[in-house]
């Protein structure tokens, strides 16, 4: 594809995240040089040392490694069946030795990494642990690659803080070629809209907990990824919008002849980018620059993706000494178009949004439009010409063709020139109030200025309570604070959107504002979220009282409440029970997290600074 030159606005943006990010980045740089020139460990290994990495090894691998003749491949594995997405890679560590086999290099799993899952924990004590589950995994990650034996590695993730983390720990390791290799969406079940329509049921009591469990299990189904567009399927976009995946691998089903064959493949570029078989290096801090983490916000503005990635991709940016903030994203945002609707900005699943063309009919648009940096390296080597390819089995052979010229279906995927909307799907909101962010990609255009009463919680529970006992037949704003990192771990609040979007239904004008967050399949209410300062951290959002006039506008970018400065600034602050902050499952690891907690919009913890 012809290069075309990067709309201004991309270019802009970019140069400022370069300049502001310049000491950092040559610090992490000058890490991951002087890590390439000790080189990996294996040489000067002593004996013993060298006994207990191959100890477990086949009589070839053992002889391969002691002999420093073949690439060695570390396999980081978030596997457990508890997640339906993560459950396919019970079967990929042997896949993966036995193929790089084939290839004349060794593979060892280094560790395994902890994956929660949000839907399990949702609503649930869990819950709290699960933004600080993020850094476990790349603490974990990091001690993993921590033997220092390996040319390469291979990251095995996919759900909402496991990929992040493992990106994360794996660019302490950045001098190593990395391949992010994806388990694929399960395939469509009930559609999502018809299992949001029994939860709102269910909320309402006009269907029992017998018909919403049918609900949910025909909705969740089988081994794979939840098929809606939440934090795990804009991991996997995400992933492959940097050149971290193979080319059109992000959403093929697990268990399939052509997912297979993408796995052995992503063996064989892990080995060629590794520098031992002749062909050129390429590690991982080369992939992970200040035009791909671009990339990366572009894909979610222009996907619509999970409103979690404000604060994951400023954490993981970070991480490679890149420093991003939400002024960024907003200003991109101006200018990416919404290219695709898929749940909860539409009625479509993953599969329907890639058999319509997917990441590669998607990222040719952007490319053409100017609003992709095209002059990046991948997995795949320089450039992003490779993704304009898909893979298909010619046979029982990979091969490779150009995406479709035009989408498949246009209710799903459109072209940059006739896009869903000619901005993107995530706004920064400011005012008195603090700074916020929006998704406004699933919320209808009538309902995206509220101005309306506030309702004040401290617990999504308080609010769930008011909903119950009839207490919300009206127009009002949910504030719902002691949300934020410091105060309970910063727990997603997607029980709440059921009752609310009853509310809305029924024509009342609602709002939530919170400090905490909200899941990534969440949309259709107005909810200004990540509301920085937070209210334990002293932030307006804990002075606002019951009956405050708020004024949520997402059309303008406003957040505010009808209360002068000096009177906000003089009320008392409350004294909420926050016992059950305390107590709550795991609460004890919390002193590590609110050591490094530095506030919502800095990505909540920057241990990898």
């Amino acid at each position: 594809m012809n290069q075309i030159p990067p709309n201004p606005i991309l270019d802009r943006v970019t140069r400022r995240i370069t300049e502001r990010s310049a000491p950092t980045r040559t610090a992490y740089l000058e890490h991951m040089a002087a890590q390439r020139t000790r080189g990996t460990q294996r040489a000067g290994l002593g004996c013993a040392n060298m006994a207990h990495t191959t100890a477990a090894l086949p009589a070839d691998d053992k002889l391969r490694i002691h002999a420093e003749r073949a690439p060695h491949i570390g396999i980081v594995t978030s596997y457990n069946d508890m997640l339906s997405a993560h459950q396919p890679f019970e079967a990929y560590p042997s896949l993966i030795r036995w193929h790089a086999q084939q290839v004349g290099a060794t593979a060892q799993v280094a560790g395994g990494v902890p994956a929660m899952c949000d839907g399990i924990t949702q609503g649930e004590a869990g819950m709290e642990l699960s933004l600080f589950s993020r850094d476990t995994i790349a603490l974990a990650t990091a001690v993993a690659l921590s033997h220092n034996v390996f040319d390469a590695a291979l990251m095995l993730g996919v759900c909402d803080k496991i990929v992040p983390g493992l990106f994360m720990g794996a660019l302490q390791f950045g001098h190593l070629a990395t391949v992010f290799v994806p388990a694929g969406p399960m395939t469509s079940g009930l559609s999502n809209e018809e299992k949001a329509k029994v939860r709102q049921q269910y909320a309402q009591g006009l269907v029992g907990r017998e018909a919403l469990l049918e609900s949910e299990a025909r909705a969740y189904h089988s081994p794979g990824t939840c098929t809606f567009y939440g934090t795990a399927n804009s991991n996997q976009m995400l992933m492959e919008i940097m050149g971290l995946h193979l080319p059109g691998s992000s959403f093929v089903n697990p268990g399939t002849p052509l997912r297979e064959a993408l796995t052995k493949a992503a063996v064989e570029r892990a080995v060629a980018n590794s520098g031992r078989t002749g062909q050129p290096y390429l590690p991982l801090w080369q992939i992970v620059d200040e035009k791909a983490i671009v990339n990366g916000i572009v894909g979610l503005l222009a996907t619509g993706g999970s409103t979690n990635h404000t604060l994951h991709l400023v954490a993981m940016a970070r991480a490679a000494g890149i420093l991003i903030d939400w002024d960024d994203f907003a200003e991109l945002s101006a200018v990416v178009p919404l290219l695709a609707r898929v749940y909860p900005n539409g009625s479509a699943d993953v599969n329907h949004f890639h058999a319509a063309g997917g990441l590669g009919v998607l990222m040719r648009e952007l490319r053409g439009a100017g609003l992709l940096h095209a002059d990046v390296h991948t997995v795949m080597g320089p450039g992003l010409d490779a993704y304009g390819l898909e893979p298909w089995l010619d046979g029982e052979r990979l091969a490779w063709r150009p995406v479709p010229e035009r989408s498949a279906d246009l209710n799903v995927l459109r072209p940059a020139s006739d896009p869903f909307s000619a901005d993107g799907g995530l706004r920064l909101l400011t005012g008195n109030l603090g700074r916020s962010v929006i998704k406004v990609s699933a919320v209808k255009p009538q309902h995206r200025v509220v101005r309306a009463p506030a309702v004040v919680v401290h617990d999504q529970q308080e609010l769930l309570a008011k909903f119950k006992a009839g207490e919300l037949e009206k127009d009002f704003v949910a504030v719902v604070r002691y949300q934020g990192p410091r105060a309970n771990g910063m727990p997603e609040l997607h029980k709440l959107t059921p009752p609310l979007a009853v509310l809305q239904d029924k024509g009342f004008q609602v709002a939530l504002v919170t400090d905490g967050r909200m899941s990534g399949a969440s949309g259709k209410v107005p909810a200004a979220i990540h509301c920085t300062p937070e209210a334990l951290a002293d932030g307006p959002i804990a002075r606002v009282r019951d009956g405050d006039m708020i004024t949520l506008d997402a059309e303008r970018g406003l957040l505010k409440v009808d209360v002068d400065e000096a009177t906000l600034a003089a009320r008392a602050l409350p004294e909420p029970d926050l016992s059950h902050n305390t107590h709550g499952t795991g609460r004890e690891l919390f002193g590590l997290f609110r050591a490094h907690v530095s506030g919502a919009e800095q990505g909540a913890s920057p241990l990898f600074a």
